[in-house]
């Protein structure tokens, strides 16, 4: 999971926004701060234009090895457009059947609940932590719909008020998150079969930020000045 924000962006300036929720994946660039070569790499992945040209490598190199190859493989592009149209909808994507029987829609109803449970519960410690009293704060779960590899889920907190904008997290703010969206209990593949199953890859989770109650706005306060629990 990528908890995006003004922390822990190389790019910070792909989190403006002028409407919400805002949608990062297929539509910007994301450069995150401090992730190993394994998130790396899988960012890579999510370039459609860096999957095509690694899918067509073998048609670039046939001709190197097997000269008799040059000419029928310059004159074959639809065997290529093939070959990617598999590579893309049957390798790294489940097709339909197999994604209608991801989970059952009881199943669904059910993980979507403890996401929606879970998010809205974060965004009131987060709202609480900074005193927001008026607005809506949104946690948008967003997810690749690439299947058959490890799933890649960027979170952000979004708000429209007093405008549209990614409101920035400190270290606290995205330890709430971190901490409490995704468990060995409910897990990101969890989430992504789900979307799967619905072909939803965006969830948008709205929290009240008048909703917070005073004990919660006082746990906030007392966590800030370090005399809580």
């Amino acid at each position: 999971m990528l908890i995006l924000t003004n922390a822990t962006m190389l790019n910070p300036g792909a989190l403006e926004a002028s409407s919400l929720p805002k949608k990062f994946l297929g539509r910007i660039l994301v450069l995150p701060r401090g992730v190993g070569p394994g998130t790396w790499l899988r960012l890579i992945v999510e370039v459609q234009a860096l999957r095509y040209l690694v899918t067509l490598l073998p048609f670039g190199l046939a001709p190197v090895f097997f000269r008799n190859l040059a000419m029928p493989v310059m004159e074959a592009p639809a065997l290529m457009l093939m070959w990617v149209s598999v590579v893309e909808l049957r390798v790294l994507r489940l097709s339909k059947k197999a994604r209608a029987s991801a989970v059952t829609a009881d199943e669904a109803a059910r993980w979507l609940d403890i996401l929606s449970f879970r998010a809205k519960a974060c965004l009131r410690r987060i709202a609480a932590r900074h005193e927001m009293a008026e607005g809506e704060l949104r946690l948008v779960v967003e997810q690749s719909e690439l299947a058959r590899i490890r799933p890649l889920t960027l979170v952000t907190v979004q708000t429209e008020t007093p405008e549209p904008h990614l409101p920035p997290l400190d270290a606290t703010d995205r330890a709430v998150l971190q901490d409490g969206l995704f468990d060995a209990e409910f897990t990101e593949q969890d989430l992504l079969l789900v979307n799967h199953h619905e072909d939803v890859y965006l969830r948008d989770i709205v929290q009240e930020a008048r909703a917070v109650s005073a004990h919660g706005r006082m746990a906030a306060f007392l966590e800030k000045r370090g005399l809580g629990a």
